[in-house]
C-alpha cells in the first residue's frame, strides 16, 4: 500500500462516485462499476475480493436482503490516484423495514488511471452497527 502524504484535498465528489455508490445501492452495476476491472482488489473489513465479477458478487450477497442507501458526506482528492470518502449507510432488511439502522463508513480508492476513472484497489471500513438488526 502506498503513503498518502499530507495533501488531501476536499472536493466536489465526482460523477463516477455517485454512480457506483448507487450501484451498490440498487445492485444494478452497469455504469456505476465501470472503473472496476478484472484486476481491481477490493478490501472490505477482513474480506479480500479480486476482480469486478467477484465484487459484484460480494455486493449481491451482503445487500440483496437490505434495503440500503448510501450518503457520501465528504470527498477528498489526495494526490497520487487517492481518492477518500466518508458517508453513512442506511439500511433495513426488506423483511423488517421499519427497523432503521445506520452505519458510518469510509472508502480509499487507489486509481490506476484517472481518464477515463480506473479502479486499482478500494478499501472499506463500516460501522459501528447494530449487526444484529440488518443480518
Amino acid at each position: 500500500m502506498m503513503a498518502v502524504a499530507n495533501t488531501a484535498q476536499a472536493a466536489a465528489v465526482p460523477e463516477w462516485v455517485v454512480k457506483f455508490m448507487g450501484a451498490i445501492d440498487t445492485l444494478e452495476f452497469d455504469e456505476g462499476f465501470a472503473p472496476l476491472t478484472e484486476d481491481t482488489d477490493m478490501f472490505f473489513g477482513t474480506a479480500h475480493i479480486h476482480g469486478i465479477e467477484a465484487i459484484k458478487a460480494f455486493f449481491v450477497k451482503i445487500d440483496e436482503p437490505l434495503v440500503i442507501t448510501h450518503e457520501v458526506l465528504e470527498f477528498w482528492t489526495a494526490g497520487d490516484g487517492v481518492r477518500l470518502l466518508r458517508g453513512e449507510a442506511t439500511m433495513a432488511k426488506k423483511s423488517e423495514p421499519d427497523r432503521v439502522v445506520r452505519a458510518p463508513f469510509t472508502h480509499i480508492f487507489y486509481l490506476a488511471d484517472e481518464d477515463p476513472v480506473r479502479v486499482r484497489e478500494l478499501r472499506f471500513t463500516a460501522g459501528p452497527l447494530q449487526t444484529d438488526a440488518v443480518m
